[in-house]
């Protein structure tokens, strides 16, 4: 059995007793340095510091001891913590944990935050850009301690710069220390001599969240799926928790950054040749904080990119074999959504609507506009639609 125990900046003193006991029993400790050294005289044990990289250690933690095996951790270890990774590798009936109050829970009492109103965001291992919102509010976990600059500079880059920060360091220690700022302030001048174990309290500024963002919210040259018709192509794609999408001739990336949003751990690979358009999806998926890799020309970049759940086609579908490669790639279940403006490609959808089966649809959007001193309709270019489920 592997027992994980939960400690806090204040150390052995901050324990229920059962984490105490559990320390004090234990015949081999495993943690950081920083948490092995939090352990007091009290716990004869060897301890053991996780070498790097840590996950073989993890994996061949049972195989290389017997008996029960201790493991001690930041705070609650099932949240963004070791004990997930461990029960994931070993199963449930293996791992025990004793959670200790969490850093968000403690950030959010100093803030005057109820927790189930904030979002969490791990910066641990995930990427700065991640950490960006339109709105809200958030604690976000450092990885060190130039994650709060990192964080503050993103937030001006992408308008967010009046977002109110409030950097925690070492919570719940004897130590424990507050700094309050704004985004633009730290990204010019940060703090210094800022701790490794800190949290970062965000009230995003200026709030703009409306869902589905507006067409204006992206960085585009023209070629973007607009507002009415992405609503329709993300129904038709139908994202699912952790799903993954490939957006093929992703123009500025607007179905992949609405994709990543649409539920926790979705992700996009966005294809698309025109290399100043790839920019833009770049500058699009920080701005929104979504996980988004992008790639050169399809099918030629397909070759290494994560396996799809569902294909999004946008752009370039007379390409000979384009269709073909992405139908190729799409596994038992995934979907398949195409959009099309031009005859020719028409064409190619209605032959394989008829090969393949599935839904094919035409949308036609009017636009009222001014018309001397009345109102008009101006009718924008039909969009044909195909969807199948493989």
């Amino acid at each position: 059995m592997i027992v994980v125990v939960g400690i806090g900046a204040d150390g052995m003193a901050g324990l229920v007793e059962s984490s105490r006991a559990e320390l004090r029993s234990a015949t081999v400790i495993y943690g950081s340095k920083r948490q092995l050294d939090l352990l007091d005289e009290t716990v004869p044990a060897p301890r053991r510091e996780w070498p790097s990289p840590m996950l073989p250690a993890l994996e061949s933690l049972l195989d290389a001891n017997n008996g029960d095996i201790h493991v001690v951790a930041s705070g609650d270890p099932l949240l963004h913590g070791i004990g997930g990774t461990l029960i994931r590798l070993h199963g449930a009936d293996k791992v025990r944990v004793l959670p200790h109050v969490n850093s968000v829970t403690l950030a959010c009492a100093r803030m005057g935050w109820n927790v189930h109103d904030t979002e969490v965001i791990s910066l641990v291992t995930a990427e700065p850009h991640t950490a960006v919102r339109r709105g809200g509010q958030a604690i976000v976990l450092s990885r060190d301690r130039s994650t709060p600059h990192t964080l503050a500079a993103l937030l001006t880059a992408h308008g967010r710069g009046q977002s109110e920060l409030t950097m925690l360091e070492r919570l719940g220690g004897p130590a424990e220390q507050r700094r309050d700022g704004v985004a633009r302030q730290w990204a010019d001048n940060p703090p210094t001599d800022v701790d490794d174990l800190n949290v970062t309290a965000v009230r995003y500024l200026p709030d703009e969240r409306v869902s589905p963002p507006p067409d204006a919210a992206f960085a585009h040259d023209g070629q973007i799926t607009k507002h009415a018709i992405r609503a329709t192509t993300l129904a038709a794609l139908a994202p699912r928790p952790g799903e993954r999408l490939w957006d093929v001739g992703a123009g500025s990336g607007s179905i992949g950054v609405e994709w990543c949003l649409s539920w926790p751990g979705c992700s996009a690979v966005a294809f698309e040749h025109d290399e100043r358009r790839r920019v833009n999806i770049t500058h699009n998926a920080a701005a929104f904080g979504v996980r988004l890799d992008v790639r050169g020309a399809a099918p030629d970049a397909f070759d290494g990119a994560d396996a799809p759940s569902a294909i999004f086609i946008g752009g370039g579908l007379t390409q000979p074999g384009l269709l073909d490669a992405c139908l190729d790639h799409l596994p038992p279940g995934g979907r398949l959504v195409a959009n099309v403006v031009t005859a020719e490609s028409e064409a190619l959808l209605v032959q394989s609507y008829s090969r393949y089966g599935g839904e094919l649809r035409r949308f036609q959007h009017y636009q009222g506009e001014p018309l001397g001193g009345f109102t008009g309709w101006r009718p924008q270019y039909p969009v044909t639609q195909w969807a199948v489920t493989r």
